[in-house]
């Protein structure tokens, strides 16, 4: 952040939230000066969300060289009903009343291990009060909607050196406009909306129905809570047949079509549909067009799985929203404070799961989530709660994610046996590594001085 204070008070309430499981300042700060000096920095002129994300993106740059990543993107509502007192500079939420935001980041997810590894960026903004008019005929510039987009760009750039950048999204991504610009070095796989018309006549719903099944697969389908598309819905594995081919889709028709986009754009199409779904289930559908190759089963196998590691920026909201850290909850009433809070709760989420992901075993260096100069403090902190049967001992290497997981699992109260440790057992394992890790911090800067005092004579 350009002041060497405002990047430890940054790095200090990321560790905070984390610790806390909270994104409420009473309770993340402490007591009452620690809720007063976050508020200070959440308001200062020199921070805003990008500078928060810009060191934990350029960790993730350096997580991602050589490999093949997904980048899940998505936007989730951060809507105030019933809490609107006092809040400022806030558009309307999805229902058109109560004050709100949206966020819209980029989750990088290894290919191969579906491990998160990180952030590549995120957009944060409010809406206008009132309808929007004209909607179909404004520009993608000059739409919401050209979030998808930016975030394609901002991946491309930010994520240079992977091996392969797949950018995933849902139905609100499938944008002609998308395609058509898409970056160079990186491939798409959206879930298609529209029953797109296709240049040599059809339809993109119709165009795989003679094609051949050319694999079948399993699909983990994640829970649908009450209130969703189709009623409550349990977990599930889902069996599924899917066909591929090829499809041209032709350019859209009306006012808000850009003319320099080429006339049509030939993608890949994958259709994954869902074979002897329970009673009462609706059964899985996923189109999917893709600049991936799909010629085999196994490229078409492939971009299902690939799309199916969408689920993981769910599981990051989750972890913010009110199954986690309750950003809602939260007492800050002015926008710009807000969006600062949200971006360091946004690393603090994605913080917890590389911890949970990394409890059963990761290849991934503890490099992911503190800064390697910490390594020797923490393998001093690990040394003191290891035991003396095997189960009692860290089983991974020393320097590894899995291994500090261990360490912050222990000091969460996990005792090595019965369930493995969640994410509040990683959140109060990780307040008291944070704790020891600046008393280790501050003996070493003790021990520091009387040298410094001799050269300075």
């Amino acid at each position: 952040m350009g002041d060497l204070r405002l990047d430890r008070r940054g790095a200090w309430l990321v560790d905070r939230i984390v610790a806390t499981h909270s994104l409420v300042l009473k309770t993340v700060g402490g007591d009452r000066a620690g809720e007063a000096a976050l508020n200070r920095f959440l308001g200062h002129e020199d921070i805003d969300a990008d500078a928060i994300l810009a060191p934990h993106v350029a960790r993730t740059q350096a997580a991602v060289q050589g490999r093949r990543i997904v980048v899940a993107q998505d936007t989730t509502e951060v809507n105030f009903s019933g809490r609107a007192r006092r809040r400022k500079d806030l558009g309307p939420g999805g229902d058109g009343l109560s004050p709100g935001f949206f966020i819209h980041p980029l989750i990088v997810v290894d290919a191969e291990t579906e491990a998160v590894l990180g952030l590549a960026g995120s957009q944060q903004w409010t809406r206008a009060a009132g309808k929007v008019e004209g909607r179909r005929q404004r520009a993608l510039e000059e739409k919401e909607s050209r979030r998808w987009l930016t975030g394609a760009e901002t991946a491309a750039a930010a994520l240079a050196g992977a091996a392969q950048i797949v950018v995933v999204g849902d139905r609100e991504n499938d944008i002609y406009g998308c395609f058509a610009s898409k970056p160079d070095g990186v491939d798409l796989i959206v879930r298609a909306a529209q029953d797109r018309a296709l240049y040599e006549g059809g339809s993109l719903h119709n165009a795989a129905a003679g094609w051949p099944v050319l694999a079948s697969t399993c699909v983990a389908v994640a829970a649908k809570p009450a209130g969703a598309k189709g009623g409550p819905q349990p977990a599930r594995t889902a069996r599924v047949e899917v066909r591929a081919g090829l499809v041209t889709i032709r350019r859209p028709r009306g006012r808000s079509a850009n003319r320099s986009d080429p006339a049509r754009l030939t993608l890949g199409f994958v259709v994954a549909s869902e074979v002897d779904a329970p009673a009462g289930v609706e059964p899985l559908m996923w189109r999917l067009l893709t600049t991936l190759p799909v010629a085999t089963a196994e490229q078409a196998a492939e971009v299902v799985r690939l799309y199916r590691l969408r689920w993981r920026i769910e599981e990051v909201f989750r972890v913010l929203k009110k199954d986690g850290l309750d950003l809602e909850a939260s007492q800050v009433t002015e926008a710009r404070r807000l969006f600062n809070l949200a971006a360091s709760g946004l690393v603090a989420s994605v913080r917890i799961l590389q911890l949970v992901d990394a409890r059963d075993g990761s290849e991934r260096p503890a490099t992911d989530v503190i800064e390697a100069d910490r390594t020797a403090a923490v393998a001093a902190v690990g040394a003191e709660l290891e035991g003396r049967t095997a189960r009692q001992q860290n089983p991974w290497p020393e320097g590894s994610l899995a291994w500090l997981a261990w360490i912050v699992a222990r000091l969460g109260g996990w005792n090595c046996y019965y369930r493995p440790p969640g994410p509040k057992t990683m959140a109060n394992g990780w307040r008291r590594l944070a704790d020891r890790l600046a008393g280790f911090a501050t003996a070493e800067r003790r021990r520091a001085l009387p040298t410094m005092r001799l050269e300075n004579v």
